[in-house]
């Protein structure tokens, strides 16, 4: 086989599963804004042994339970206030431990990130073609 199809099958492949990636996030966000239980939870500081920065979040279900939602290293960059303020969080009634920062830019930022990586892979097909 041609180096140049394999690796326009490669790119094509990566950039599609990719695309997919993109778009089952979008449809996570998408279900969670139609069908999501909102609550209010509080930003806590991490445990002095986590050398990981920013907070993590503090929320209660709707059986009551205390749950910990931890954001990720970039939540300063998605809408989480410093510690101590609050920030809504969604959440699917099964599911509370998979909950979400009710925040535009953390529900679309990982949908944005794989569209990226998918046009990424789809130009350097074309490129390899050209």
């Amino acid at each position: 086989m041609d180096a140049e199809l394999v690796l326009l099958a490669l790119c094509t492949g990566f950039g599609l599963g990719f695309m997919a990636l993109a778009v089952r996030a979008v449809l996570t966000a998408v279900r969670l804004w139609a069908r999501g239980l909102r609550v209010t939870g509080r930003v806590t500081g991490r445990a002095p042994a986590d050398r990981r920065r920013g907070g993590v979040v503090h929320f209660f279900d709707h059986l009551g339970r205390e749950l910990v939602l931890d954001p990720g290293p970039y939540a300063p960059w998605c809408g989480l206030p410093p510690v101590g303020g609050t920030v809504p969080v969604v959440y699917v009634r099964d599911r509370p431990t998979a909950a979400r920062l009710w925040t535009l830019r953390h529900l679309l930022a990982p949908s944005f990130g794989w569209f990226l990586s998918s046009t990424v892979a789809f130009g350097t097909a074309v490129t390899v073609t050209s």
